[in-house]
This record gives structure tokens, C-alpha cells and sequence, in this order.
């Protein structure tokens, strides 16, 4: 996984998105995202990639939920769903993340569906 996402705590995280924390934990019970365990703490972390902006304020990344339910469905763990969205992807010429923040949501689970 590459070393330049910046991991944001769950108070971080919600605080970016103006919710509370409790509704980023219902958000990760629902799998509309996913946070994996990092740091000395073991605490719970969440990629700032999650996040975009919007025209009153940033927001989760509409077609995370989606391509999540994909690589969950297809057995993925948190962990290994996480490394896959953040690994750079000769197909996607770029990182699943980065493909989903450009638009490319189709072509993204398509790749994401041969992993079946």
C-alpha cells in the first residue's frame, strides 16, 4: 500500500465531514466504509481519500459504498479490501482509489469483479 494516504483518526474523520463520530461508526457497521487498525494504538483509522469535496461541504465518495460491497462480497477482508483500493493497478493505470475519485467507477468494479 502506498505510503502517501493520510489516515485520519474516527474523531478526524468525522470532524472532516461534520457528523459525529457515532455516525462514522454506523457508517463502518453499514460498510459504506471500512477502517483498518494502524499505528502504536491499534486504533481504528480511516483514509482521507474517502473524503471529497462538495459544493456545501466535503462528503464521503459517492461510489465507495458500491465497490466496497464488491471486494467484501467477493471475500475480501477489511484489510485486504483497503490494500487493493490504495495499490497501484496496471488495468487502472492509477490506484482504484484514484480511479473512483476520477470517475471511473464502472471500469473500477469491473477490475474489482474478476477478483471473484
Amino acid at each position: 500500500m502506498s505510503n502517501d494516504v493520510e489516515w485520519l483518526s474516527i474523531p478526524e474523520f468525522a470532524e472532516r465531514i461534520s457528523v459525529r463520530d457515532s455516525r462514522v461508526r454506523d457508517l463502518l457497521r453499514e460498510r459504506a466504509i471500512i477502517a483498518v487498525r494502524r499505528g502504536e494504538n491499534n486504533a481504528l483509522a480511516l483514509p482521507a481519500d474517502f473524503i471529497v469535496p462538495g459544493d456545501h461541504a466535503p462528503h464521503l465518495l459517492p461510489t465507495l459504498k458500491g465497490t466496497l460491497t464488491v471486494l467484501l462480497d467477493a471475500g475480501f477482508t477489511d484489510d485486504e479490501a483497503m490494500e487493493w483500493l490504495f495499490e497501484f493497478s496496471d488495468e487502472l493505470d492509477a490506484t482504484p482509489m484514484e480511479a473512483l475519485r476520477s470517475g471511473r467507477r464502472a471500469h473500477v468494479r469491473r477490475v474489482a469483479q474478476t477478483l471473484l
